[in-house]
């Protein structure tokens, strides 16, 4: 796995990882011109940063609500033990779970952040009530409702 002092950026790299960000379907000759380089030169510096894992992949951002998930949630949980075996089979069940859209371990009072999105508020209610808190392990679960979405950006600042 890479650390992020293992990927050396130039100004030429940032440029182009800064519009791929904002437009991942563009055209290589599109980039190219925008970044002020040739086509060739843009195309391998996309190659080199794909292989490097600086660019992880291409994916369409779609609007959940538009598509009936109305509900977003973020649900802290709290394991009960921290053995290996424990938390395996505690990723696994989460990586089951297609409504939960991010997992990330924390510091502070809780183990796990999640990120959830469901269709509405029965469905998430069914969600942590016979999916989540019946798995085994879990100790504490707390779920906060997003009312309303104030910025959700997937740039990162380069």
């Amino acid at each position: 796995m890479l650390e992020s002092s293992d990927v050396k950026l130039d100004a030429s790299d940032r440029a182009i990882l800064n519009v791929l960000q904002k437009s991942g379907r563009i055209r290589n000759v599109e980039l190219a011109e925008k970044v002020n380089l040739s086509p060739p030169a843009t195309h391998a510096r996309v190659k080199r940063l794909e292989d490097l894992g600086a660019i992880k992949g291409y994916a369409a951002l779609l609007d959940r609500q538009k598509l009936g998930n109305d509900c977003m949630c973020f649900i802290t949980v709290s394991l009960e033990l921290h053995q290996a075996d424990k938390l395996e089979a505690f990723f696994e069940n989460i990586l089951a779970l297609p409504q939960v859209l991010e997992c990330h371990h924390l510091t502070g009072n809780s183990d796990y952040l999640l990120k959830v999105v469901i269709k509405n508020n029965r469905e998430m209610e069914d969600f942590i009530s016979n999916k989540l808190v019946t798995m085994p392990g879990i100790l504490r679960v707390s779920t906060s409702v997003v009312l309303r979405e104030i910025k959700s950006d997937t740039a990162q600042r380069l």
